[in-house]
């Protein structure tokens, strides 16, 4: 099997495979996903047919994350997905290394040097009618700046890039709570998916802030169409948010690094941005 790095049309064609699977990306990923790291999308192809795709997404000079692990079912079972496993391993040697995997495969990815850090819950529900809070404000290209030091606390290593796209993608919608003094107590992206829509992320630097960030981007979904949350666990302040408004679990992963846990401030993380990206 030959293994290289994706083009966008090629990463766009990988993330059909994800919907395949069930992993309902949204409509505009591929053109952020590329962005953090053009050349961490590694594709796998035998006699020109790609059969298998990895993401080994490099951010700034110490931490990497690998997502998008799919071996085409025709050709599972004959070794090309250990070997785009190896090569995507090898991109992120030497950094502390993340992933978001399904609880099945976590014995295996333990063999890879794989430590559980924490299980995280996707939650669905429904589209509400009720407005917003009036604090509850857009963000557009001239709060990027502002999210993106925010956004700092939140994640392993810089992920500037990615974020610029993500906050401006097309179809999304981004909210942010600020204080008296124009300080962001928190902010959150709604983007539009396969099926229904993803909230994700979501950060605030209280419950009374995440709740009204998760009602105004409620509020901006259908009522007959559905809205996923993907909240880490330990955030009980975050799980009692879901169910508050009606969103029961449907599916989970566990977040496990190769290294030391990062330690992110999880009580204050309401929402991961994507399972294949971190």
């Amino acid at each position: 099997m030959e293994i290289r790095g994706m083009t966008l049309p090629e990463l766009e064609a990988v993330l059909e495979w994800a919907a395949a699977e069930g992993w309902n990306p949204g409509l505009q990923d591929a053109a952020s996903f590329y962005a953090a790291d053009p050349g961490g999308f590694l594709l796998g192809t035998l006699d020109g047919e790609p059969v298998a795709s990895i993401f080994a997404v490099r951010y700034g000079a110490g931490f990497g994350f690998i997502g998008g692990y799919i071996v085409r079912p025709e050709y599972r079972g004959k070794g090309c997905g250990m070997e785009i496993w190896r090569a995507g391993m090898a991109r992120l040697n030497g950094r502390n290394v993340g992933l978001d995997g399904v609880p099945a495969q976590q014995a295996n990815y333990a063999r890879s040097g794989f430590r559980l850090a924490h299980r995280n819950v996707r939650f669905e529900g429904r589209g509400s009618v009720v407005p917003a809070a009036d604090r509850v404000l857009p963000l557009g290209p001239q709060d990027i700046g502002d999210v993106v030091r925010y956004d700092c606390a939140f994640f392993p290593d810089n992920r500037e890039q990615f974020m610029r796209c993500w906050l401006l993608q097309e179809g999304s919608v981004a909210f942010g709570v600020r204080d008296t003094g124009g300080a962001l107590l928190g902010y959150a992206v709604l983007r539009p998916c396969r099926a229904g829509f993803k909230i994700g992320p979501l950060c605030a630097e209280s419950p009374q802030v995440a709740e009204e960030l998760m009602q105004a981007l409620r509020g901006r979904v259908p009522a007959d169409e559905p809205v996923f949350l993907d909240v880490p666990e330990p955030n009980a302040a975050a799980v009692a948010l879901a169910e508050r408004h009606g969103m029961h679990a449907c599916f989970e992963t566990a977040r496990m690094y190769t290294g030391e846990d990062p330690g992110l401030p999880l009580a204050r993380q309401y929402g991961i941005t994507t399972f294949e990206l971190g």
